[in-house]
């Protein structure tokens, strides 16, 4: 069974920082893309960033860009979000992913965890 465990949320200020953690099982995922989605309250979900399977490449929101690190260790087949300089709309359920292509639709991505609430506050 395939699965992806998020760790690492919380509550924390505004110009803070936390460090997500994305633990996958059942297989290797070490040829796949692996990213980030988060959801605030009331709005859809929403792509943050993603990683190549060999780490080379990344891809970021606008509005993270700059202030938000994705990265991976593929012997841990685990995927981190570091996340500076928060703010307080950056408030969301954040989801770790994998799939075979980088987009920024849901549907690109197969496998998905159950989430990790972040919350900043002002």
């Amino acid at each position: 069974q395939v699965t992806l465990v998020e760790s690492g949320g919380g509550l924390v200020q505004a110009g803070g920082s936390l460090r997500l953690s994305c633990a996958a099982s059942g297989r290797t995922f070490s040829n796949d893309v692996m990213g980030w989605f988060r959801q605030a309250p009331g709005k859809e979900r929403k792509f943050v960033a993603a990683i190549s399977w060999s780490g080379v490449s990344t891809y970021y929101a606008d509005s993270v860009k700059g202030r938000f690190t994705i990265s991976r260790d593929n012997a841990k087949n685990t995927v981190y979000l570091q996340m500076n300089s928060l703010k307080p709309e950056d408030t969301a359920v954040y989801y770790c992913n994998a799939g075979l292509r980088v987009g920024v639709d849901e549907h690109f991505y197969d496998y998905w965890g159950q989430g990790t609430q972040v919350t900043v506050s002002s």
